[in-house]
């Protein structure tokens, strides 16, 4: 792919695997192959905007410049809204209103008088051709009110990964003009049922459940695991290039499992270390992808305990000792500290340690229980977890600063295990409220709910850097 981009170089893409393959597995499809852009050929200014609005942003259907271009022009105007909406740092203007303004077939013919009376303060210009099995797509944003550019790039990609190329742009958009992280390139792991397979080697008539990866938006999904087995709670390395999960193997119990997805490479972590006593399960892998935090069971006269073990493997490390259930970690963004789970009071509750082991204390929250705790990465110092709400659960969210708790849903269905974008401005999360077990995300201020999974039963999100 090439491209031409002002103001600046947009950030460095990170490439998508050519194939998701690993010992055992099979993919549903191969990923995406993601832009290359060239050396920028321009220089833009940018527009600064005081009154705290978001500037007035026209997205005009992208323009196919031969017969065979419609359906990607269509295509990459629908995700590049789409992408554009979820980050909610644009006023978008709605397309009924300038349906009046006429349509450039280049970015020469922009009519910026007639954008300014909608009135708009920015303008996306958009032209896709076909060349054989390639899309060359050429993207243009203006300054209405002035006519600079404010970005613009050219690629030319296989068709097949036009989606990316409307993904990158909505990143860079943020990144450049609001200074915002965007997620549109980010994916999630999840765990479904969707295919229906019945566990291999038991009797019982339990649907398998296998790990999952899709677009944050639920596009492109691909399937990870192929073993029939239950297949549970993915966790993202840092670098985006492996998952680690837990299986359920021989003498029927867990072990922790690292996927190298990127290589092929299939890792068992644990290797049977508990399986005298049900396995290691919950794992979580650490911001600087050396470590794996986990739950297990070191003996039949203890209950559950939390354990650390490095990702190639090896001695674990017990981090507690307590009588009572200590479960469902994670990480602080910094590795410093551990949250986690415990029944010590009698209910289920939220505590957080030192990454060691020590400083254990409990979270002040309002919650009788609480659950599944996930960490904000910065700028933001908060905790997600689930709540127990009546006879259902919801997703709340504790400000370790200020000691104040918000609530993002409110009853529809039971919503449990969120997961921080790495932004941190929104939350995966999995919710009965559609009937289905399925995948939703909202924005940390609870708005902004979109589905994004839609067949079978999926849960237990995770969201990749």
């Amino acid at each position: 792919m090439t491209a031409n981009m002002t103001h600046r170089p947009g950030p460095a893409v990170i490439a998508l695997a050519a194939a998701l393959l690993v010992a055992g597995i099979v993919t549903a499809q191969q990923p995406a192959q993601q832009p290359t852009p060239q050396q920028p050929s321009e220089v833009a200014t940018t527009i600064t905007y005081t009154s705290g609005a978001p500037p007035h942003l026209a997205l005009p259907d992208f323009i196919p410049l031969t017969p065979n271009a419609a359906p990607a022009a269509q295509l990459l105007t629908q995700v590049l809204w789409d992408d554009l909406s979820f980050e909610r740092e644009f006023d978008l203007i709605p397309r009924d209103v300038y349906k009046s303004i006429p349509v450039a077939r280049s970015a020469e013919q922009v009519p910026f008088a007639s954008w300014r009376e909608v009135p708009a303060d920015m303008v996306f210009f958009g032209s896709v051709a076909m060349k054989g099995n390639d899309v060359v797509v050429q993207v243009r944003l203006f300054n209405v009110r002035t006519g600079d550019s404010l970005f613009g790039q050219e690629y030319t990609t296989p068709s097949r990964n036009a989606r990316r190329i409307a993904h990158e742009v909505s990143d860079t958009v943020h990144k450049q003009l609001r200074g915002v992280r965007g997620v549109a390139m980010t994916r999630l792991a999840f765990v479904s049922d969707r295919v229906r397979e019945s566990l291999l080697g038991t009797v019982e008539k339990r649907a398998a459940k296998e790990i999952w990866v899709a677009d944050y938006d639920g596009a492109n999904e691909v399937r990870i695991t192929n073993s029939r087995d239950l297949n549970l709670n993915p966790s993202w390395s840092s670098d985006g290039r492996a998952i680690a999960y837990s299986a359920l193997r021989s003498n029927s119990a867990y072990d922790i499992l690292m996927s190298f997805i990127t290589t092929g490479v299939l890792r068992n972590v644990t290797k049977g270390l508990f399986a005298q006593n049900g396995g290691a399960s919950l794992p979580v892998v650490s911001p600087d992808g050396r470590q794996i935090v986990f739950h297990a069971t070191p003996d039949k006269a203890n209950a559950p305990d939390l354990f650390v073990i490095n990702v190639e493997g090896g001695a674990p490390r017990r981090l507690t000792t307590h009588p009572d259930a200590d479960t469902t970690p994670t990480w602080s963004p910094d590795g410093k500290q551990i949250a986690f789970t415990s029944d010590r009071t009698g209910r289920p509750q939220i505590y957080i340690m030192n990454a060691d082991g020590s400083g254990v204390r409990r979270l002040p929250i309002p919650d009788g229980e609480a659950d599944r705790a996930t960490w904000s990465p910065a700028p933001y110092n908060e905790i997600a977890y689930t709540a127990r709400n009546g006879p259902g659960y919801d997703i709340k969210v504790h400000d370790l600063a200020t000691g104040q708790t918000r609530q993002l849903t409110f009853g529809e269905g039971t919503n449990e295990s969120p997961a921080y974008a790495p932004s941190g401005r929104h939350l995966s999360f999995s919710s009965t409220r559609n009937g289905f077990v399925q995948i939703f995300t909202i924005g940390r201020d609870g708005k902004g709910l979109r589905q994004v999974t839609r067949t079978g039963n999926n849960q237990t999100p995770d969201w990749s850097n």
